[in-house]
């Protein structure tokens, strides 16, 4: 029987959980599937990554009123990728913020992005039929982006590449807690397709000196405390080189491909076969690692087609 590509077998719904990592500072998570951040401030709500339809973000406003009936008026992007923006309609914000780079990389690569990941995850595409469109951003900004709900501060910060080339993370110094989007995960596969394999150690370094209570990861349980932060921090960064290492030593000795792909396996399965979401990114990282590797700095645009020719070359 042939493998399912990427995750289009996973049809098993997830458990969400709703954690506090901080006073009035919130994860939704559910189990490997993207988390979305919540924090309330004193006259308002900003919400960090929107899940990827309407219908699922839903599920994430259902549980904010659990706990505020403040207005949601920002929802901040931490990237482009159609599985954090696309439900963004939903939260009816007055102020949809990302990166400039990020916006950029939705103008250039936005709805082939979307059409690609569809077809990667049908399960986080319920309800898709209500997306209004491409997200495009309300506000951008290039380093640094400070905002005031009341008196609660929340910066938002660029502090290098490392799953995408506009990743920013949202830091609330009040509680010293940080939303990294998927710079950082948990016991889940990072996503490398569109990453910078070079510069993430260094960016998740930069986060690590914050010396954060909490961290809110872009997949995976919520993490409190300085034990799990550092935790987390050290797998993550030992996950991008782990694949990295053995996809350049073949891509640079004129190996292929395929070739490749089975030296990141017989390096990461040890280690991360268990993770979740592990089998579905494993292609995009070694075939993202490999140009890297090339000298291809800028990652080439994934499109329905291209994931198709490139599942065929590993499984041939």
């Amino acid at each position: 029987m042939a493998k399912a590509f990427a995750s289009q077998g996973d049809l098993t719904e997830k458990k969400i959980s709703f954690t506090e990592v901080g006073r009035d500072l919130w994860a939704f998570t559910a189990e490997g599937d993207p988390n979305t951040g919540v924090i309330i401030g004193d006259d308002s709500v900003m919400i960090v990554d929107a899940q990827a339809t309407p219908r699922l973000a839903g599920q994430v406003i259902e549980k904010i009123r659990g706990v505020t009936d403040k207005p949601i008026d920002y929802v901040v992007l931490s990237h482009y990728h159609a599985v954090r923006v696309l439900g963004a309609s939903a939260y009816g914000a007055s102020e949809i913020v990302m990166s400039e780079k990020a916006r950029a990389m939705v103008a250039e690569r936005g709805q082939e992005d979307w059409d690609s990941e569809f077809g990667r995850f049908p399960r986080l595409f319920q309800g898709h039929e209500s997306i209004p469109g491409l997200t495009w951003p309300t506000l951008t900004f290039n380093d640094r982006l400070t905002f005031y709900l009341g008196k609660r501060r929340v910066d938002l910060m660029f502090l290098g590449r490392a799953h995408t080339a506009g990743d920013i993370v949202a830091h609330v110094p009040d509680e010293n807690v940080m939303f990294t989007g998927d710079i950082v995960e948990y016991h889940s596969a990072c996503y490398c397709g569109d990453g910078h394999f070079n510069d993430w150690p260094d960016t998740l370094e930069a986060i690590r000196a914050f010396d954060l209570a909490a961290i809110a990861p872009g997949r995976g349980d919520a993490l409190v405390g300085e034990k799990l932060v550092n935790e987390a921090l050290d797998n993550t960064v030992d996950f991008v080189r782990s694949t990295y290492r053995p996809a350049a030593r073949v891509a640079k000795g004129g190996g292929s491909l395929k070739q490749a792909w089975e030296a990141v396996r017989a390096e990461c399965d040890p280690k991360f076969a268990s993770y979740a979401i592990y089998e579905h990114c494993l292609p995009f990282n070694v075939a993202r690692a490999y140009d890297e590797a090339l000298g291809i700095d800028t990652p080439r645009i994934w499109t329905a087609e291209r994931d198709r020719d490139m599942w065929e070359q590993l499984q041939g």
